[in-house]
């Protein structure tokens, strides 16, 4: 049998590619956390109740189930370098469609907007992140991971603040109490006034995308070929065989919890900012995506030479229990655990407990995704892009789970609908204690 993998594993034939996957994952980051703002937003323009906008991150998160699998026969057809190209094409596309949304104030087209920029990052991660586990020694793969998780998470905190900036300016004209003193006429102007500062943003962003997809097309990035290219005697075995591995079913399972406890630290931090009559809710996000940033940081410093991947994640799900206790039990008007963090230094404004812990998940979540890519992916040789696939498709936990919050925090309050996150951190738990481990299914 040939080797897992032929792409370069010393570090200077690693460099190049990882600049360029590094470009890559601070694109992910940058379309994927603009949804913590958007979705505060588009709750205004489109005069939506809280589980209503929560459609944002349903209608982006369910493309990766959608499309996972149409995105690996793609990757096999055209290669992981054409697949790239063609991803960031399709989020060009996706960009564009904003442009009708806003100028139409059309929720429907808001929502076909982001499920096509999902389509589109559906194909790069498919194959960007296997790229990455596979181009240098497996054992520091969730430090490769943990670097492009710093980059992805840099812009989480950059985009959220461009946006607020370029867009949620002079916010104040368009509370509620404001709006309620105009006309039918005047409130729908307003509104409409809202909605196309998006325009211009989303045509820089398609334009950004095109020359991104050019520089990687013309680019010297390596094809990552793995024994997955080889020819498979059985079809129906090469199809369904990756259920054989349950390290990488259960991973999937642990990436389905995960990224909806992520989106929903991430995501609705706004919203519940905006409930509390926090000035800053567009901001929020980057406060999540600031402790990401910092568990990234001690992923790339720590992993593999003082903390194991199963380690990190165990750590992970211990923290993120914990921290969802506070949300849940924290104080709705002491901001003390602020100030003493980062009050001091007069930089960001302060929020309350709840809030903060709210953040603090970010720190939790953040090796969560660098440490199951890994354990997931070991020991599967030619299933690699289909365990790629599998684990794309558990992103769709960013479509349901945050869904569920919603539901819980429209009928009951927003602070309380925070329980959903504990379950998924028990199972993350789970997995990094065993279910890593595990290599074959228990027979009956």
């Amino acid at each position: 049998m040939s080797q897992e993998t032929t792409a370069p594993s010393s570090q200077s034939s690693a460099l190049v590619p990882m600049i360029i996957i590094g470009v890559l994952f601070f694109v992910f980051g940058f379309v994927t956390w603009l949804n913590g703002a958007l979705i505060p937003f588009l709750e205004i323009v489109c005069e939506l109740n809280g589980f209503q906008a929560l459609f944002v991150t349903f209608a982006f998160y369910i493309a990766y189930t959608v499309m996972a699998l149409p995105a690996a026969l793609v990757l096999r057809r055209t290669g992981y370098k054409t697949g790239m190209v063609l991803g960031l094409a399709v989020m060009a596309v996706g960009s564009l469609i904003f442009i009708p949304a806003a100028q139409a104030s059309n929720y429907a087209i808001f929502l076909v907007a982001l499920f096509v920029l999902g389509t589109g990052l559906t194909l790069l991660q498919t194959a960007s992140n296997p790229y990455i586990v596979h181009i240098g020694p497996h054992e520091s793969a969730a430090m490769r991971m943990s670097i492009m998780g710093l980059l992805n998470k840099g812009a989480g905190v950059v985009a959220p603040v461009v946006f607020t900036v370029w867009v949620l300016t002079g916010m104040d004209q368009f509370h509620e109490d404001v709006l309620a003193t105009l006309t039918a006429d005047e409130r729908a102007a307003r509104l409409a006034e809202l909605s196309n500062r998006l325009v211009v943003p989303y045509l820089y962003m398609a334009g950004a995308l095109v020359v991104l997809m050019l520089f990687v097309h013309f680019s010297a990035l390596p094809e990552l070929k793995t024994t997955e290219d080889e020819p498979s005697e059985d079809a129906a075995t090469d199809r369904f065989g990756i259920l054989q591995y349950p390290q990488a079913v259960l991973g999937a399972l642990a990436l389905f919890t995960y990224v909806g406890v992520e989106v929903i630290a991430g995501d609705t931090i706004g919203l519940y900012g905006r409930r509390m009559d926090v000035e800053h809710f567009g901001s929020l996000t980057s406060y999540t995506m600031t402790f990401m940033v910092i568990g990234y940081l001690i992923g790339v410093a720590c992993i593999p030479r003082y903390l194991s991947q199963p380690k990190a994640l165990l750590g992970s799900a211990v923290f993120g229990i914990l921290f969802s206790v506070g949300v849940l039990f924290g104080s709705a008007e002491s901001e003390w655990i602020s100030e003493m963090v980062y009050g001091w230094t007069g930089l960001f404004p302060t929020v309350p407990n709840t809030v903060m812990f709210v953040a603090l998940l970010g720190l939790a979540n953040a090796l969560c995704w660098p440490a199951i890519w890994p354990l997931a992916l070991a020991d599967l040789g030619k299933y690699t892009s289909v365990g790629a696939a599998l684990l794309i498709m558990g992103i769709a936990g960013g479509a349901v789970i945050p869904l569920a919050y919603g539901h819980f925090a429209e009928t009951t309050s927003h602070q309380s609908a925070y329980w959903v996150m504990l379950p998924c951190y028990a199972y993350i738990l789970f997995y990094a204690l065993k279910g890593h481990k595990m290599r074959h299914w228990k027979k009956p």
